[in-house]
């Protein structure tokens, strides 16, 4: 299972029954919370299957959505790296199994192989940039363009076409881009008249891959 996780898997066996001592294998039911903002940071996740969501929650209960995960990604390490407090709440959205990681062998790991540090410093990296990317786009885009840059965003190729599959739910993509459920709703709509996109049930095809420009945003 271990060398199955991108941040293992240049690993020894002798290395990996050494970092056994640090590792549990935990299971995570749907809609349950795995950690909460502002608790102590002692360990590291990785996930190994399911969905969930990162996200902050104010004092009434309203939530602003940072970002979803899935298999081999991993959360926590901010916390141990600067040694603070859990900075959000990661919520599951299906059944999920996830590697813990204690904080003592997280450490271990970045201090001896470097290969798992580069990863860790990616990882971060990539989180920044999707941070600059939402500032940008709370800043200076309206809400059609931030409905397409998250759709585009959220996309994958499937058979030569772009297709978010299972796409959130409208409240989902509201509490992600900062709107409405509402304007949420008028934008998809406007979209699929303007023949940018096109909604299949849960999934939503691109049929503009350049409808960002089309939006003039």
């Amino acid at each position: 299972m271990l060398k199955s996780v991108s941040l293992f898997a240049s690993f020894s066996d002798q290395q990996i029954n050494t970092l056994l001592a640090y590792v549990q294998h935990r299971s995570f039911a749907r809609n349950i919370y795995v950690m909460h903002a502002g608790e102590e940071t002692d360990s590291l996740y990785v996930m190994l299957s399911g969905k969930a969501k990162v996200v902050l929650t104010d004092d009434h209960g309203r939530e602003v959505i940072l970002g979803y995960m899935g298999p081999q990604d991993f959360f926590g390490e901010m916390g141990i790296l600067d040694d603070s407090p859990r900075s959000a709440s990661v919520f599951t959205l299906e059944p999920c199994e996830m590697l813990r990681l204690s904080k003592t062998g997280f450490m271990s790991c970045v201090r001896e192989h470097s290969e798992v540090a580069m990863l860790v410093i990616r990882n971060l990296v990539k989180r920044l940039r999707a941070a600059d990317r939402k500032i940008e786009s709370l800043a200076l885009v309206d809400v059609s363009g931030r409905v397409a840059r998250l759709l585009l965003d959220l996309a994958q190729e499937t058979g030569g076409k772009l297709i978010v599959q299972r796409a959130p739910a409208k409240q989902e993509i509201a509490r992600m881009i900062g709107a409405s459920r509402e304007m949420v709703s008028r934008v998809i709509k406007e979209l699929e008249q303007r023949a940018l996109i096109r909604v299949d049930r849960r999934s939503i095809i691109i049929l503009d891959r350049e409808m960002t420009k089309a939006l003039k945003m």
